[in-house]
């Protein structure tokens, strides 16, 4: 091509065309230059019938195969052989083809705006080559044919991978390996398939037990445990061909189901029981799931394991003989393991837990009861109770284990009677004395029960009705399996030793001592002579006070049958249908009736047993196990109030109604609760509220401080009836009086106000002061020491010829008076002067007058209060002598009777108002009665006062 161009040179400077040469025959060679021209412009341009080009995205550059050159045969000629233009031809192309040299005929062929390959990847369109025609205006122009032109746009990895979904979710069984457990699928936006597919996918996640493929599916690489771990959650990230990773990770989540086992669902181990909460269900939202197993009827054994909280179960802690009371046995109950004390000191050696009063045998101890506890002969109907808890007896061979022995104390080794373990039976062993007939009698009574030697505590009773015997335990009756006759024992003068624990030996041996020992745990061991105690008692005392319940047995269903044991400990339920079956183990509730319940731990175990249709197969539903947590209860503050000192006048010690010395005493019980916070912007710390609470106690005992009382003068006095009306006991010594039984604070209250002290002899009495302590739950819960000191105002007898200055003798211990409700103290005191005889006889005149005065007024202002408390009928109403005191001085002077009179009736009407305030209506009651007795013995006495010009000691204080 190149050669046929160059040929026109030589042809066209031989015709002259491009001289400049010559003067004249200028214009005459531009004509013929175009005439040339137009005779040499014969040829079109030519171009290449196709090209294929590349573009990478976002570039303006393209590169053609072959290059953009257009041809022209017209050339060298000029115009006519160069090429002016290439031409596009189509609608809104990116594209355009420019010129590089007109004479070579070189284009280019560039972007116009930025190639997105994600929009377009190839492009075909014509192009035309266009030479510059016939001269400078380029007319006459002759075009070339058209050429197709194929442009491949390139790719940029400019996209990074995407998942379709943000997060995946799949559900596995566990125990199995999966091929592919699910998919992810990750795009990529980018045009080309080395930039937009997806190449590899890879876990972020480190130690997980699944493993990921090109393709997006996760397999698990080990067998899966729902125990060990329910959920899984894994990251997961994708490449593309050129390795590009995803911008944001996936969340793949794996949950692990168990193999479809058998058995209650949806039920909590831990259930917490507020005391006081009455009856809280135990499984609220629990079902049985039954992996589609066809089952015809379910039995359902829900059990409370109570057996290591106090004896078997939480149960009063009262003492045995409040127990008794109680539950209505009748009296003359003797505790033979009571708590330790002044007048219980037998128990003192032995081993005790004193919340529960349990007493522990190791086989090496045991307690000689004192002559006088228990009579030497018993009826033919007694009554033996006892809680024990004992175990297989220890060694190869099993010795006798006594529980309680009565034997010869000397001389010889006969056991009248006798209560022991010998290898797991019961035997109990009662030896009649010799009488008129002398045949065999029944001797020996065995019981063989396993629970003997279970190691769980049970209630016995020994019901004697001789010659037959009766064991209950736990509320159920048992008749001895075995009973062996024997002689009478020969009467003889013996003393005999009732022992606890072990069996004493008194004969037969060098040196008496004990045998026989028993190994396990003893409490409340009673004996009650000549009685015996109903099936209604024995169920009482061995009643637990928390077990199992069910709210609203009226919703239970149709075809439910359900069954307690009498210590609801457990629960047995049946039906065909799984629904009714679990409705009916919803309203299981746990209950607890005891106001302060033992805190701790109560286990519960519910079992399934499990009937299918005529299959040989049946699913087995394993057992659930949970527990009871029961919280401790707020305890208590038990506070007694009331009046610590007062004085009476010795004739009211004297008199048969005594001397209350508990007359306004008040029994209160509050509990610290934590105060609400009001403000939240406050930062002082939050103060405990004081809240008032009901509950009972189990006995108040009143010591005697300064000595024991003397019988022959003193003692402290309550009417029994008092004590019944409100099913109370006491017991008296000269150590004090003691009041037990379970009852309510008011109760107490009640009985306290008409404790009375009496003294025969007063005359060499000052004063006498008492302590009242009272408990709750046998000494779980204490009172404060409340202590009272009463005062005796002693009686002077004046006569003529002695002075008038000896009238009034003030004992010396009289000083202030301290009222606990309004915590303050009235100072009373009297001033016997010491002046001389001048002066006293100067001054009788004065003090008679006085004397007279003081009289008068005293009794006016009695008159108008007793008036006033009958009709009223309110507190107690005995003048408080403490309330008026009249200090005579003959120093100062005289100030007008009036006026001091008036001050003594304001101080007696404001201490009569406070005591009105604060009595109770029983108190009210045992005071009018009191001041109804020393009335009538004011008037027996008047005469003789009036004679003698004594003071009225009911009205006037000293």
């Amino acid at each position: 091509m190149l050669t046929g161009r160059l040929c026109w040179v030589p042809l066209l400077l031989a015709l002259g065309v491009g001289s400049g040469s010559g003067g004249g025959g200028g214009g005459g060679g531009s004509r013929q230059r175009r005439l040339l021209a137009a005779k040499v412009n014969k040829h079109k341009p030519w171009i290449e019938t196709s090209y294929h080009g590349v573009i990478t995205e976002n570039n303006d550059t393209v590169i053609l195969d072959p290059p953009l050159v257009a041809l022209d045969k017209d050339a060298p000629v000029p115009f006519a052989g160069e090429i002016c233009a290439f031409k596009i031809h189509g609608q809104e192309l990116p594209f355009e083809a420019v010129v590089l040299n007109k004479t070579s005929g070189e284009g280019r062929l560039r972007a116009k705006s930025p190639i997105d390959c994600e929009l377009q990847k190839e492009y075909t369109f014509i192009i035309q080559a266009y030479d510059c025609g016939a001269g400078p205006r380029e007319t006459a122009w002759k075009k070339s044919h058209k050429a197709v032109v194929h442009i491949q746009v390139k790719d940029v990895n400019e996209f990074a991978p995407a998942f379709k979904e943000p997060a995946y979710r799949a559900v596995v069984t566990e125990g199995k390996i999966y091929d592919s457990i699910l998919q992810v699928e990750a795009v990529d936006e980018d045009c080309s398939p080395q930039y937009s597919q997806i190449c590899n996918y890879e876990i972020a996640t480190t130690d997980v037990p699944f493993a990921i493929d090109r393709n997006g599916n996760i397999r698990n690489t080990e067998k899966l445990s729902y125990d060990k771990q329910h959920q899984y959650e894994i990251l997961v990230t994708a490449y593309d061909c050129g390795q590009k990773p995803a911008a944001q990770d996936t969340l793949v989540q794996v949950d692990v189901k168990p193999v479809c086992k058998p058995g209650w669902q949806d039920w909590t181990k831990r259930i917490e029981y507020q005391p006081g909460s009455g009856s809280v269900p135990l499984f609220p939202d629990i079902h049985l799931e039954t992996c589609d197993g066809a089952v015809s009827s379910i039995q359902i054994t829900t059990e409370l394991q109570t057996n290591y909280i106090g004896k078997g179960c939480d149960r009063e802690t009262y003492s045995e003989k409040s127990l008794q009371k109680l539950c209505g046995a009748s009296s003359g109950i003797i505790d033979l393991l009571p708590s330790p004390s002044a007048a219980t000191n037998w128990t003192a050696g032995l081993l005790v837990d004193s919340s529960e009063m349990i007493f522990k045998f190791d086989g090496r101890q045991g307690a000689k009861i004192p002559d006088g506890v228990v009579p030497k002969n018993l009826t033919d109907q007694f009554t033996i109770t006892m809680w024990m808890k004992h175990g297989p007896s220890p060694g190869v061979r099993a010795e006798k284990e006594t529980i309680l022995c009565n034997s010869d104390k000397t001389e010889m080794n006969r056991h009248h009677y006798a209560l022991y373990v010998h290898n797991c039976r019961l035997v109990f062993l009662l030896r009649k004395d010799f009488d008129q007939a002398d045949t065999f009698r029944p001797a020996e009574f065995h019981w063989k029960l396993d629970q003997i030697c279970d190691k769980e505590w049970h209630y016995y009773v020994i019901n004697v009705e001789f010659p037959v015997v009766t064991l209950y335990m736990d509320g159920a009756t048992y008749e001895p399996y075995l009973v062996t006759n024997d002689w009478p024992i020969h009467p003889s003068h013996i003393a005999m030793q009732l022992t606890v624990g072990a069996c004493w030996q008194g004969g037969e041996v060098t040196k008496p001592r004990f045998a026989q020992f028993f190994h396990g745990s003893l409490a409340s061991l009673t004996i009650r002579p000549g009685k015996m105690d109903s099936q209604k008692v024995i169920s009482c005392l061995q009643a637990c006070k928390e077990g199992l319940d069910i709210n609203s047995l009226e919703s239970l269903g149709q075809g439910i049958k359900y069954h307690f044991n009498p210590s609801q400990s457990v629960l047995v339920m049946e039906g065909d249908d799984i629904g009714n079956i679990n409705h009916a183990l919803q309203k299981v509730s746990y209950i607890n009736s005891r106001q302060f319940p033992t805190a701790g731990v109560r286990r519960l175990k519910v079992s399934s047993k499990v009937q299918c249709f005529g299959e040989d197969v049946c699913i087995s539903i394993p057992d659930v196990d949970a527990y009871v947590m029961v919280l401790q209860a707020i305890e208590p503050q038990i506070t007694l109030r009331g009046t610590d000192r007062f004085w009476r006048p010795a004739a009211q010690f004297e008199s048969a109604r005594g001397v209350i010395l508990f007359p306004d005493i008040r029994i209160m019980s509050t509990i610290a609760k934590a105060e609400a916070p009001g403000d939240l912007k406050t930062t002082a710390p939050r103060s405990a509220v004081l809240e008032e609470m009901l509950h009972n106690l189990d006995f108040c005992d009143i010591l005697v401080l300064g000595g024991d009382l003397d019988p022959r003068q003193e003692c402290l006095e309550l009417n029994h009836s008092e004590l019944h009306q409100r099913h109370l006991d006491a017991t008296n010594s000269t150590a004090g009086y003691s009041i037990y039984g379970v009852g309510s604070m008011s109760r107490y209250e009640q009985v306290l106000h008409h404790i009375r002290y009496r003294n025969w002899r007063p005359a060499a009495l000052e004063a006498r002061r008492f302590r009242i302590k009272c408990s709750e739950l046998n000494g779980r819960y204490t009172s404060n020491e409340f202590n009272v000191e009463v005062g005796v105002l002693h009686e002077v007898r004046v006569s003529d010829k002695e002075h008038v200055s000896h009238l009034i003798v003030q004992p010396p211990f009289l000083q202030s008076v301290h009222h606990p409700e309004s915590q303050s103290s009235i100072q009373r005191s009297s001033v016997v002067p010491s002046i001389a005889t001048v002066v006293i006889i100067i001054s009788v005149c004065m003090l008679v007058f006085v004397v007279a005065m003081g009289v008068y007024r005293v009794r006016i202002a009695h008159q108008h209060f007793t008036q006033e408390a009958e009709a009223a009928k309110e507190a107690e109403m005995d003048w408080d002598d403490s309330a008026l005191t009249i200090t005579v001085n003959p120093m100062e002077k005289h100030r007008a009777p009036g006026h001091g009179d008036e001050e003594t009736e304001e101080e007696e009407e404001e201490e009569v108002e406070e005591d009105v305030s604060s009595g109770s209506s029983d108190s009210d009651d045992s005071d009018e009665e009191e001041e109804e007795g020393v009335g009538r013995g004011r008037r027996g006495q008047g005469g003789a006062r009036q004679a003698q010009l004594e003071w009225d000691d009911s009205t006037l204080p000293y």
